[in-house]
């Protein structure tokens, strides 16, 4: 049993469902955008700009929070273990 590729595959796995979890909030936020800036309304005295900025920054956030601590480390244990 070779460890490097079982952590290799678990961490493509997590990459996997973070990304699914990351087109999902991307879908629901362009899909249900009114619910969602009505109930950030209700929480914060945000307007829809600021909403939409915050949504971006976020996203865009998590996709380097996916790349930097899932991908990258992926990559590098794959090309550890093949040496």
């Amino acid at each position: 049993m070779n460890v490097g590729a079982d952590l290799v595959t678990f961490l493509l796995w997590c990459a996997l469902a973070n990304y699914v979890l990351l087109l999902v909030s991307f879908f629901s936020m362009t899909w249900l955008r009114a619910p969602i800036r009505r109930l950030h309304q209700r929480w914060f005295a945000l307007d829809d700009a600021q909403i939409d900025g915050y949504m971006f920054v976020l996203f865009g956030f998590y996709k380097l929070a996916i790349w930097f601590f899932l991908l990258i480390p992926a990559i590098v244990f794959h090309f550890m273990g093949s040496q």
